[in-house]
C-alpha cells in the first residue's frame, strides 16, 4: 500500500463512527462526494470493500470491521507520537491550549489559576471555539482540551469532569411576549422557533440545544445567535452564567422550568491524551467542588446536559 494517505484513514475512521456520508463530511470539513472519493481510494489500496452503502443504510463490511479494530489504536498511537514530538520541540513546557464555548466561567478560571499556581512553569492559553463546532478544535489539534456544553457522545473523545450544572434561560427579543414574564416552562419554549447550532455540530448536540419542533435559523457563533434573537428571528436557550455574561439591552433572559439543567464538560482526544491534560482535569474537578462531578469514561462516553 505504497503512498497511503493519512486523510483516507481519517475519513474511514470518521465514517465508521457516523455511518453517514453527510455527517462524516461535516466533521471533516469536506463535501459528501469528497468522503466518497477518499473511501474509494482507500478501498482500492486495500483491494476490497470496507463499507456497504445503499440509499438507506451505511454499514461496515466484515473486513471493514476488522480493519477498524486494527486501525483505531494505530491511528491513536500516531497522533500521540506527533503530540509527544511537539512537546519535546517546545522543550516540554509549552502552554496548555484550552478551548471554551461562549464564556470561560468562574469554575474554569479558578482551575486555570490553581493549575498555574501549582507550577510556575505551567501556563494556559484560553482559546474561544465556535458555538457550532464544539469538538472540531480538539480533533484538529488546535487545542489540547476544551470546555464544551453537554451532551457529549463522541467515541474518539474522553469526557473528563462535568460541572457548572445550571438552570436554563431562554433569550428572546425585548418585543417578544416572553420578555414581560418572570419565568416560562418547557412547553412554552417548545412552542416557539428556537435558534440552533449550524453544522458541523453533531445532530444530537444540535437537537439538545434546540429541542422544540418548530425550526428556527441556525448560527455558527454565540454572538450571531444573540443577534438573531435581538432581531426577533427566534429564541435561544442559554445557561444562566452565559446569559449573565452576554447581557444585551435588546435581549431579555427568562428562566425556564422543566428543562434539564445545562452542564459543561472537559473533553480531549483519546489518541493525544497527555499527563498535562490529565492533571488539568484533576485540578478542574477540584475547582468545580459542588458544581459538578469528575467522571471519566474509559470507553464511548455519553453525558447529557441541557
Amino acid at each position: 500500500m505504497s503512498g497511503l494517505e493519512l486523510r483516507e484513514l481519517e475519513c474511514f475512521l470518521v465514517l465508521a463512527e457516523e455511518l453517514h456520508f453527510g455527517r462524516a463530511g461535516e466533521r471533516l470539513f469536506v463535501s459528501q462526494s469528497r468522503v466518497s472519493q477518499l473511501l474509494a481510494a482507500l478501498e482500492r489500496r486495500v483491494g476490497a470493500r470496507l463499507v456497504h452503502r445503499s440509499s438507506r443504510r451505511v454499514a461496515l463490511t466484515p473486513l471493514g470491521e476488522r480493519f477498524l479494530e486494527r486501525l483505531r489504536p494505530a491511528y491513536g498511537a500516531l497522533r500521540a507520537a506527533v503530540a509527544d514530538a511537539r512537546a519535546v520541540a517546545r522543550g516540554g513546557a509549552g502552554p496548555l491550549r484550552l478551548g471554551f464555548q461562549g464564556t470561560a466561567d468562574a469554575y474554569v478560571l479558578a482551575a486555570v489559576a490553581a493549575f498555574e499556581a501549582a507550577d510556575p512553569a505551567r501556563t494556559v492559553d484560553l482559546v474561544e471555539i465556535p458555538y457550532a463546532d464544539p469538538f472540531g478544535a480538539v480533533r484538529r489539534g488546535a487545542v489540547d482540551a476544551a470546555v464544551v456544553l453537554l451532551p457529549v457522545d463522541e467515541p474518539d473523545l474522553v469526557l473528563g469532569p462535568v460541572f457548572s450544572r445550571q438552570r436554563q434561560t431562554v433569550a428572546v427579543s425585548r418585543t417578544h411576549p416572553f420578555a414581560a414574564r418572570d419565568r416560562v416552562d418547557a412547553a412554552d419554549v417548545r412552542a416557539v422557533p428556537l435558534i440552533g447550532a449550524a453544522a458541523p455540530a453533531p445532530a444530537y448536540w444540535r437537537a439538545a440545544h434546540a429541542p422544540g419542533p418548530l425550526p428556527g435559523p441556525t448560527a455558527t457563533t454565540l454572538q450571531e445567535a444573540l443577534s438573531l434573537v435581538a432581531a426577533g428571528r427566534g429564541a435561544l436557550l442559554l445557561c444562566r452564567p452565559t446569559a449573565a455574561y452576554h447581557h444585551r439591552a435588546d435581549v431579555a433572559y427568562v428562566p425556564v422550568d422543566g428543562l434539564p439543567d445545562s452542564a459543561l464538560g472537559l473533553v480531549w482526544h483519546r489518541g493525544t491524551e497527555t499527563e498535562t491534560v490529565r492533571e488539568f482535569a484533576r485540578v478542574l474537578a477540584g475547582a468545580a467542588g459542588d458544581g459538578g462531578s469528575a467522571e471519566r469514561a474509559p470507553g464511548r462516553t455519553t453525558a447529557r446536559g441541557g
